[in-house]
């Protein structure tokens, strides 16, 4: 059973940054590739940024894209959200997850239902 724990959460004020972990552990991280999703109470969850197994395609959300950076460090077995210039909206439950691929480089889903494993979410506050 994979287990995966994300940290780095907070509150921070609008305009400003945090970097989210997401650590994995009783499997190698090269074996999957990563997807960040977001959750906000009453909302559904919802697609972030994803990345293949290689590191070498990263997938973004519109709502994000140039303002958050996903990597991974497979000899660290975790992976990272850099969420810079955070706005009001961003404020959620982020959650990491992961999902075996069979090419390094296989296109990653946006769909929540096609990841195997889930993070039990860190929380994410960005006040006005």
């Amino acid at each position: 059973q994979v287990q995966l724990v994300e940290s780095g959460g907070g509150l921070v004020q609008a305009g400003g940054s945090l970097r989210l972990s997401c650590a994995v552990s009783r499997r190698s991280l090269n074996n999957f590739g990563v997807a960040w999703f977001r959750q906000a109470p009453g909302q559904e969850r919802e697609f972030v940024s994803a990345i293949s197994r290689s590191g070498g395609t990263m997938y973004y959300d519109d709502s994000v894209k140039g303002r958050f950076t996903i990597s991974r460090d497979n000899d660290r077995n975790t992976a990272y959200l850099q969420m810079n210039t955070l706005k009001p909206e961003d404020t959620a439950v982020y959650y990491c997850a992961v999902k075996r691929t069979i090419l390094s480089d296989q296109r990653m889903s946006r769909a929540p239902t096609d990841y195997e494993y889930w993070g039990q979410g860190t929380q994410v506050t960005v006040s006005s």
